[in-house]
């Protein structure tokens, strides 16, 4: 699928790697399909969620592992099921980022990040309510960690 993006003009997206919302994201409801993709030399920590229906909606977003190599989101059952997994362990988790001049004003949610099985590309954007996460974390919050997630 070509899609024209926000931040990198025209793009392929195969079909197996549109990741799919049945909710949508928080604001967004009907926005129901996404692309994931890079920003160049981010080395896979800096991403973009793209609609694939409005190229002008785009989300920065990060891998909170690299933020925090604690980050330990846990789901509930029902979140678990919606996703096809049976642990929160087998999904990859991507945090929405509020993006600011000077780069450590911006912001980074890791009270609702999205978690996704990568396997059926079925997505989620979830509210953690454990683990003491916070919607506004500043990014000058962190030492600049390279943890490792599962993706």
């Amino acid at each position: 699928m070509l899609l024209q993006t926000k931040y990198f003009g025209r793009v392929e997206c195969p079909e197996g790697h549109l990741l799919r919302f049945d909710r949508g994201l928080f604001g967004f409801e009907e926005e129901r399909e996404f692309c994931l993709l890079p920003f160049e030399g981010s080395e896979g920590s800096l991403l973009c969620f793209q609609s694939a229906v409005t190229p002008q909606l785009a989300f920065v977003a990060m891998n909170p592992f690299t933020l925090d190599p604690g980050y330990a989101p846990v789901l509930t059952a029902e979140e678990l099921r919606a996703l096809g997994v049976e642990r929160s362990e087998e999904l990859c988790f991507y945090a929405l980022c509020v993006v600011r001049s000077p780069v450590a004003d911006s912001t980074v949610n890791l009270r609702c990040p999205v978690a996704v099985n990568d396997r059926t590309g079925q997505a989620m954007q979830v509210i953690l309510e454990t683990g003491g996460y916070h919607m506004r974390h500043l990014l000058s919050e962190f030492g600049g960690g390279r943890g490792e997630g599962p993706c």
